[in-house]
């Protein structure tokens, strides 16, 4: 955040997955930027194959969401697509987004998760206990665990073994934390400088 404190932009381009931030990740952090920087227009970099995850995603506002999956190239589209207050999904994310349409496995039952409920399944998944999770949202440990049972009911999922496994197979697992990164994640942000 200090970057972009001190080298205002249009487009910031950034990973949705950033553990050890001050901030948070994912939709915490995109909320955290909206609220700080609400002219600021985001295209979000994503390893997520889960159709639920893009549904929250762009219903939070983010409408440039980018596939790591996807070549580079289609990057430069995406940032003019949010400098002109557009919509874009690489397409890898078009892919996951027709799945919606489908029905695929995930997307009925996943598309009614909320987003609280989506960040606890996958801090869940990721290897984190409730008490953890209550601890880093700053939540109830009860209401922590109502989300993951609503989460759990909506995906007709009965078993903690099967929600970790669906949060694998939906890509839902959050990378462990190798450290590297700075206390406000910084070294994962990059700015866009003024479109002329």
């Amino acid at each position: 955040m200090v970057a972009l404190a001190q080298s205002p932009c249009d487009v910031l381009v950034s990973d949705y997955v950033m553990p050890g931030g001050a901030h948070g990740d994912g939709l915490a952090l995109f909320s955290f930027i909206r609220q700080h920087y609400p002219n600021l227009k985001i295209v979000v970099l994503s390893m997520l194959e889960n159709p639920a995850a893009l549904r929250v995603l762009m219903h939070a506002g983010n409408y440039c969401v980018f596939s790591k999956a996807d070549p580079i190239s289609n990057l430069t589209i995406a940032v003019h697509a949010a400098y002109a207050n557009g919509c874009y999904l690489s397409p890898r994310m078009v892919a996951i987004a027709d799945s919606l349409k489908l029905g695929a496995r995930g997307s009925m039952a996943g598309a009614a998760l909320t987003r609280r409920e989506l960040e606890v399944v996958r801090f869940f998944v990721s290897g984190m206990s409730v008490t953890e999770i209550a601890a880093l949202m700053r939540r109830s440990k009860k209401t922590i665990s109502t989300q993951k049972s609503a989460a759990m009911l909506k995906l007709g999922i009965e078993r903690d073994a099967d929600l970790v496994r669906y949060g694998m197979e939906s890509g839902l697992v959050l990378p462990s934390t190798s450290g590297n990164a700075s206390e406000d994640g910084d070294e994962e942000l990059m700015a866009i400088s003024k479109m002329a």
